[in-house]
């Protein structure tokens, strides 16, 4: 029987670990792949399921489905958590990829709304919540199983390529829609063709689950085993007991939050903030952000090196503080360099909102029904769905609002009292004047490819990248080094899938829905900056450093 003993303390990797690594990664990169293919075709699928809806809400359903997979991923670190400290490392990430090949596929196959109504987006649902339950279970597995077969002292080198894997998943989902689509073009991939994507998950997943086949159970974990001293009740032992339960707590907050903000804004926000605040083309964006993850990725591997000679902490924590002091000059670069016409006007022009803040509702519609008629909410509104920053002038209560566009004022308009028709009518009249302002304003309705900077924004989302690499590469090992062996699958996973599900999943809804509350494009950023500062904060303070504690306890 394999034990401890019997892994090396130093030295290179030798070919067994490294049969380790690419199974575990290789599963992991599928799995990744399963979960972003829907992001990335969320509007194709809100076309498909949500059909009884109207446009907007079809699209506000598709991402709240999307969002439910992110949601769920905290059970499934419970539930995979539990089987994997009970039953073994290797069984268990065996069943979560098994399950979520077996439910994207599905989603490939399922009978689209016009086909057979209601139960088409039910099902669907049904599906996202099984792949973020299966998500849940698979990255615990895959860290700890790396992380307990690697030499004292390489941990974080072994454990950093599983943290490419988000990346590569990212990255071969974009290449495999990107050829389909260029393959079958447009119009025959929006009608059909879009569901080839999730039917090659199973080929995927297939050479995944044969590779990992080959592979035997965790050496520390057998030893344990041997040794009868595993967990009868690994969820009691985790969150029942308070010396374990304030290590989780510990980990959340001193560790992952601000790890996953920095990932997801890196990635992901950066993302939306070129297409949606700065205009540029969705495929450029796209093109650009391929580009940076390009350029970071080997980082991954670097950080996860470096966190071996320096410290887990030292280094999470440094991409954290670095991540919230830079933030804001980062961003004003990208629209520097991204869309220098917004930045031209909003100097030479800026835009204002004079209204009764008593009048200013928090915009939030998730099921696209509601109308909202007070003068101010008509001004912001317009100017949301046209990207425009601005900034907010209190008036006297009963003001009817307006918008001021460099030296020109044109009024809003009241239109509670109004019917539906003359509603539209006066709004869009409202609007079209507006828009007639900001174009002799100078502000552009898209990003003029001759006069964006593309080396300058490859750059400045490269660095973003890194400070993700900075942060995500260690955190797998600093996570398994935390915990005991007999609760170890258990434990790190549900801080990690807190912090990614909850904290840094919802980064682009609650940074756009802050800059939509103010005005400002760059005002979402606060959200991140606050969370990388309070993991910075009581990680210094609270979270001990791991990289040299022995894992075989």
């Amino acid at each position: 029987m394999a034990n401890v003993s019997s892994l090396p303390r130093s030295g290179s990797i030798g070919t067994s670990h490294k049969r380790v690594v690419f199974a575990s990664s290789l599963g992991t990169v599928f799995e990744w792949y399963d979960f972003y293919l829907y992001g990335s075709l969320a509007a194709l699928i809100g076309k498909q399921f949500f059909t009884g809806l109207n446009e907007t809400s079809q699209f506000i359903f598709a991402l709240l489905a999307f969002a439910a997979g992110f949601a769920v991923r905290p059970f499934g670190a419970i539930v995979f958590g539990r089987i994997g400290d009970l039953i073994g490392r290797k069984y268990t990430f065996l069943i979560t990829i098994v399950i979520m090949g077996t439910s994207t596929f599905l989603v490939g196959v399922l009978p689209s709304y016009n086909q057979i109504g209601m139960a088409a987006p039910v099902l669907l649902i049904l599906l996202r919540l099984l792949q973020g339950l299966a998500l849940g279970g698979e990255y615990g597995g895959a860290a700890t199983y790396v992380a307990e077969h690697a030499p004292q002292g390489k941990r974080g080198l072994y454990t950093s390529f599983i943290q490419i894997t988000a990346t590569f998943g990212l990255f071969l989902s974009l290449l495999v829609i990107l050829g389909t689509r260029l393959g079958l073009g447009t119009e025959s991939f929006e009608a059909w063709g879009w569901r080839i994507p999730f039917l090659v998950s199973a080929v995927l997943v297939g050479v995944s689950v044969y590779i990992r086949m080959q592979l035997q159970e965790s050496p520390v974990f057998q030893q344990m085993k041997a040794e009868g001293k595993g967990s009868k009740a690994p969820l009691t032992e985790a969150f029942g007991q308070w010396k374990n339960l304030k290590l989780v707590i510990l980990a959340l907050f001193g560790a992952t939050a601000g790890q996953a903000v920095v990932w997801y804004t890196g990635q992901f926000y950066s993302l939306y903030f070129l297409t949606q605040s700065l205009k540029v083309d969705g495929t450029t964006a796209n093109l650009l952000i391929a580009g940076a993850l390009l350029i970071g990725t080997p980082f991954f591997v670097f950080f996860g090196w470096l966190s071996d000679r320096i410290g887990r902490k030292t280094v999470v924590l440094a991409g954290c503080l670095i991540a919230a002091a830079t933030y804001f000059p980062i961003f004003k670069g990208l629209t520097h360099y991204g869309n220098p016409a917004i930045e031209s006007a909003a100097a030479a022009a800026p835009v204002k909102v004079t209204a009764d803040p008593n009048a200013c509702s928090f915009q939030f519609d998730p099921v696209g029904k509601k109308t909202f008629t007070s003068s101010c909410d008509v001004a912001k509104s317009v100017l949301a769905k046209k990207g425009i920053p601005y900034s907010n002038i209190d008036a006297p209560a009963g003001t009817v609002a307006t918008v001021t566009i460099g030296s020109d004022v044109i009024g809003s308009f009241e239109g509670a009292s109004l019917d539906k028709a003359t509603f539209t009518a006066q709004n869009k009249d409202f609007t079209a004047k507006v828009g007639a302002q900001l174009k002799t304003a100078g502000y552009p309705e898209k990003a003029d490819p001759a006069q964006s900077n593309y080396p300058m924004l490859v750059l400045l989302l490269a660095l973003l990248v890194i400070y993700v690499t900075m942060v995500y590469g260690p955190i797998a090992a600093w996570l398994v080094e935390m915990f005991p062996t007999r609760i170890r699958y258990t434990s790190m996973s549900l801080p990690y899938h807190i912090g990614n599900g909850w904290f840094g999943g919802f980064v682009p809804t609650i940074g756009f829905m802050l800059v939509a509350w103010k005005g400002d494009i760059y005002y979402g950023l606060w959200y991140p900056i606050a969370v990388a500062l309070m993991t910075f904060v009581i990680g210094l303070f609270f979270v001990r450093e791991t990289k040299d504690v022995p894992i075989d306890q």
